[in-house]
């Protein structure tokens, strides 16, 4: 079973929709991978979903190598792409290629993915002429939710044409691949269009060449806050809460553990 490339990512423009799902751990990655999905992302959205805080931002290299590495481990057949870290490539071209590099030597990752558009070229030139495979994002990026004044649909009025035009230039720069978020649809079938590289939309309509979704998102299990975009394919926030209530009960009543889980003395 061969594992999924960067090239091959690139080859599937206009033939076939592209699926990529945001894991965290081995066991996740693991189901997921079965399932056939092309890309598998390990996102710093790990920060909110796994650890527990209000933004990515907060989430360093360490946190990352960490989970990339656990989610390496899962995939056999799909392209894992690590999420690169706010403050790990902004600061300057050297640094950015050498943390990028640290995801594919040490988490085995076949590919890394940075926000941003005009002022990340130079690194993701570097990153590409130094072998690693980038994938860009646009559009609502959330490590520059300071700048954004919080998690705002982009792409309206003025920013239309500067999001095509980053697009255009991450391409030039030798982006595999861009993840295109929270745009109007309109904006993601124009910039789709208009480049060679296959898109990724999450809330960005249907004409992206593919979609990704968080897997604790799509299995519905988070209750607090769902986002416009996100379809819950299952329930499991309900179904783990039942189990586990049903698990509480058995062990306070005296049911479990019973015969059959026991072992025989002889």
């Amino acid at each position: 079973m061969n594992q999924i490339t960067a090239p091959d990512i690139i080859m599937s423009k206009n033939k076939k929709k592209l699926v990529m799902v945001t894991a965290y751990d081995y066991s996740m990655a693991r189901l997921v991978d079965r399932c056939e999905v092309d890309m598998v992302l390990v996102g710093d959205s790990l920060g909110m979903v796994s650890l527990g805080h209000e933004d990515t931002l907060s989430v360093g290299m360490k946190e990352m190598l960490h989970h990339a590495m656990a989610v390496s481990r899962g995939v056999k057949k799909a392209l894992v792409v690590a999420d690169m870290p706010f403050m790990s490539y902004q600061a300057g071209v050297s640094r950015a290629v050498l943390n990028a590099g640290r995801f594919l030597k040490e988490a085995r990752a076949g590919a890394v993915k940075i926000e941003g558009g005009t002022s990340v070229i130079p690194q993701v030139k570097a990153m590409v002429e130094a072998g690693i495979p980038v994938t860009g994002h646009l559009g609502l990026m959330p490590q520059s939710i300071a700048m954004f004044g919080g998690f705002k649909v982009q792409g309206r009025g003025a920013s239309r044409g500067i999001i095509l035009s980053q697009a255009r230039q991450l391409e030039e720069a030798g982006c595999f691949c861009l993840v295109l978020e929270a745009i109007p649809p309109s904006l993601a079938e124009e910039i789709t269009k208009s480049i060679s590289i296959p898109t990724i939309g999450i809330g960005a309509g249907p004409c992206c060449d593919g979609q990704v979704l968080v897997i604790n998102d799509l299995l519905g299990m988070n209750d607090d806050f769902t986002p416009r975009f996100v379809k819950k394919y299952s329930d499991l926030s309900r179904m783990i809460r039942q189990a586990v209530s049903a698990y509480a009960s058995e062990v306070r009543s005296g049911v479990f553990p019973g015969s059959e889980h026991c072992y025989k003395d002889d």
